[in-house]
């Protein structure tokens, strides 16, 4: 048994160091590329909840391209997920907050959602925090979520309820059924300011409304509405009796029965000149000072439009006490901007070049405001009391188109009696001359003869 060969001693132990290198070298090459192979297995979490019910939920993970990055947690530990039921993703969700999660420039936002329901330890249902305390786990989007019970004894994740604890159980994790979607704040807030972004962006109309040349006026109303939304009644009609008093009537038979959203579209457009800058007394005094608002709304909601002629602040703060303390005054002045057509700085303009002036009428009867022609832009009013046209279509949604003017307008009348001054001329007494003895020896022969009506001293 004695094979030692002379010289092949250090040949054996070199290829003895070699096969135990290669058979040491090759499981940990091997082993890398297919670790998540080996680490997520048809008895993972995240296969049980690709193949669930939860298909919504499975589907919006796909979408936000987090396959990898679950596979990344259950391969570290344990992870708790949280699944919506089918119907608060579907049908429960908001349309809009929908559509903008699945939008391509938001995938941030879908993807911190989603983890937002991974937790990355193992809490069963036997783990639950008692009634009086509750528990504080940091989320997979780095966010945190609140694990308590509900007065009933239901068990709670933030404000959802869980209605099937424990309702996937394998070895690298757990899932609960919950009855709604969670949000976190950042995205929840990041999409409010979003929508509101887009609640208030003016869309200018596709072009300008077409002018009847016999009577200035629109020939139709733009966009086209519903047949029979048209209102029956003028819009002086459907005004409030007085200010703020009472309501104003019902729409005759066949009218339009809130066929827009006007409130929305007044809110719209105060927003608007909010952001646009420059006119928050405006705002101001449609809101808080009186109720025009809400009358407005109700207007456009029965179908009717308007043209509102907006005073920037420098306008506004020329007015005095005197001309807003007086009950009502602020209404009338306002009312005396609200034109019942719906006019763009186009249309306007275009007006007023080929007639020279043009009267609207506004919805301060029977005052009408003067329009007309003058360096290049449109100027209403006349004298001291005029405005020009000085931020146009401001907003302009086919409903309502709100003109910018640098001048706060009132009607000619009361122009006309601010700059007459209330001073009595004293009466002018002229004296007869007197007329001497030989002036009226003259006098009565000439009237013997007829002729005295010739001579004005004789009269």
């Amino acid at each position: 048994m004695d094979f030692h060969v002379p010289g092949a001693s250090p040949l054996a132990f070199t290829l003895i160091l070699f096969l135990a290198a290669t058979c040491f070298a090759l499981p940990e090459y091997s082993q890398k590329p297919s670790s998540s192979a080996a680490q997520i297995n048809s008895n993972s979490v995240l296969v049980a909840l690709l193949d669930s019910h939860y298909s919504e939920l499975a589907e919006l993970v796909e979408k936000a391209l987090l396959l990898q990055t679950l596979e990344d947690a259950v391969g570290r530990h344990n992870i708790t997920i949280f699944a919506p039921r089918n119907d608060a993703v579907d049908r429960d969700l908001d349309p809009d907050f929908k559509r903008y999660l699945l939008e391509p420039g938001n995938l941030k936002s879908l993807q911190k959602l989603l983890l937002f329901h991974v937790i990355p330890t193992r809490v069963g249902s036997d783990e639950w925090p008692t009634r009086s305390a509750s528990a504080r786990h940091q989320t997979l989007s780095q966010d945190h979520l609140h694990l308590s019970r509900l007065d009933s004894g239901d068990k709670a994740v933030d404000l959802a309820r869980v209605i099937h604890p424990d309702s996937v159980i394998r070895p690298d994790g757990v899932i609960h059924a919950i009855e709604r979607l969670l949000i976190p704040r950042s995205v929840e807030d990041d999409f409010n300011r979003r929508r509101s972004l887009r609640s208030i962006t003016a869309v200018k109309p596709e072009g300008a409304p077409e002018v009847d040349p016999r009577t200035n006026r629109l020939k139709k109303s733009a966009p086209p509405t519903k047949p029979g939304s048209s209102p029956v009644l003028p819009i002086y009609d459907a005004l409030a009796p007085g200010p703020s008093l009472a309501p104003a009537p019902a729409p005759g038979p066949g009218g339009a029965h809130h066929h827009f959203n006007g409130h929305s579209q007044v809110k719209d457009f105060i927003q608007t000149l909010l952001h646009y800058g420059g006119y928050n007394e405006m705002a101001d005094i449609l809101v808080n000072l009186t109720s025009l608002a809400t009358e407005m709304g109700r207007l456009v909601s029965e179908g009717y439009v308007l043209t509102v002629l907006a005073p920037n602040d420098e306008a506004m703060a020329k007015l005095t006490t005197d001309q807003l303390s007086e009950p009502g005054a602020p209404e009338q002045i306002m009312y005396y901007h609200l034109i019942p057509e719906y006019q763009t700085e186009e249309s306007m303009y275009n007006a007023v070049r080929r007639f020279g002036k043009v009267s609207y009428e506004t919805l301060r009867l029977p005052n009408k405001v003067v329009a007309q022609e003058a360096d290049g832009s449109v100027k209403f009013g006349q004298g001291d009391g005029s405005a020009y046209l000085f931020d146009p279509d401001i907003y302009t949604d086919g409903r309502i188109s709100v003109q910018g003017i640098d001048g706060v307008l009132f009607p000619a009348e009361e122009v006309e009696s601010k700059s007459k001054t209330e001073t009595v001329q004293p009466a002018k007494i002229v004296a007869r001359p007197r007329r001497g003895k030989l002036m009226e020896v003259a006098c009565r022969m000439l009237n013997a003869v007829g002729q005295n009506s010739r001579f004005t001293t004789c009269q």
